[in-house]
C-alpha cells in the first residue's frame, strides 16, 4: 500500500529543502511547480491555449512563453489570472495524478505530491496524509527578503496572499518545524516517516 503524502508549506518556509530530503529514503516526489513549467512548453496542449488566449506578444524570440510578460498581464487583472489558471491547473493535475498512480503501481512505500497551494487549491483529496513545513513568520519574512532581495512591505504582501502557515499547520497530519538547522528538519522527517511505518 503506497502512502501518498501531500507536502506543503508557505513561501520561504523551506519546503523545497525538505522535498529534496525524501530522495534519501528512496521516496519519489511529484513537484507541482515543475509540472506547471512543463505543461506550458511549446507543443504541450496548455501552451497552445495560452497563446490563443493572450496573444503572440507573450512569446520570446525562441517561441517559449515569457513568464515575466505574462506575469505582468495576470497580476494586474484577476479575470486574466483566473483564465490562465483554468488552462494550466487541469493539465498540471492530470499529469500529477498520472505520475502518482504510476508510482503506486510500482509499489513504492510512499510517494510525495509537492503542492505549494495544497489547501488553497483544495487538493487534499489527492493525498492520504498532509505534511506542512513550518517556520515562524519573522523567519519566513527575513528569508523571503533575503532570497528575493525584496523590501519588507513587498515580502509581507506576498506572505499574506497565501493562507497563513499557522493555519496550514493546524490542518496537517504532521508538521516539520524548519526554524532550526537542516539536520534537525531531517531528523523530524525521519521520525514522522517512522511513525507512519514508511521507513
Amino acid at each position: 500500500m503506497t502512502v501518498v503524502i501531500g507536502l506543503t508549506g508557505s513561501i520561504a518556509s523551506g519546503k523545497s529543502t525538505v522535498s529534496q530530503m525524501f530522495s534519501k529514503f528512496n521516496i519519489p516526489v511529484v513537484d507541482a511547480d515543475q509540472l506547471s513549467r512543463k505543461v506550458v512548453e511549446p507543443g504541450e496542449p496548455a501552451y497552445n491555449k495560452i497563446v490563443e488566449a493572450f496573444g503572440f506578444q507573450i512569446l520570446k524570440e525562441d517561441r517559449t512563453i515569457d513568464r515575466k510578460r505574462l506575469g505582468k498581464i495576470i497580476f494586474s487583472d484577476e479575470e486574466k489570472r483566473q483564465q490562465l489558471n483554468s488552462i494550466v491547473h487541469p493539465q498540471v493535475r492530470q499529469e500529477m495524478l498520472e505520475r502518482r498512480d504510476a508510482y503506486k503501481a510500482e509499489d513504492y512505500p510512499a510517494v510525495v505530491l509537492d503542492i505549494p497551494l495544497l489547501f488553497e487549491s483544495r487538493l487534499t483529496s489527492y493525498v492520504d496524509r498532509v505534511m506542512v513545513v513550518y517556520v515562524d513568520e519573522e523567519t519566513q519574512l527575513n528569508r523571503l527578503m533575503e532570497r528575493d532581495q525584496s523590501e519588507r512591505e513587498e515580502a509581507e504582501e506576498r506572505i499574506h496572499a497565501q493562507l497563513s502557515i499557522a493555519e496550514k499547520a493546524k490542518m496537517a497530519d504532521a508538521v516539520i518545524d524548519n526554524n532550526g538547522a537542516v539536520e534537525e528538519s531531517f531528523q523530524q522527517l525521519k521520525d514522522i516517516l517512522h511513525q507512519w511505518n514508511i521507513v
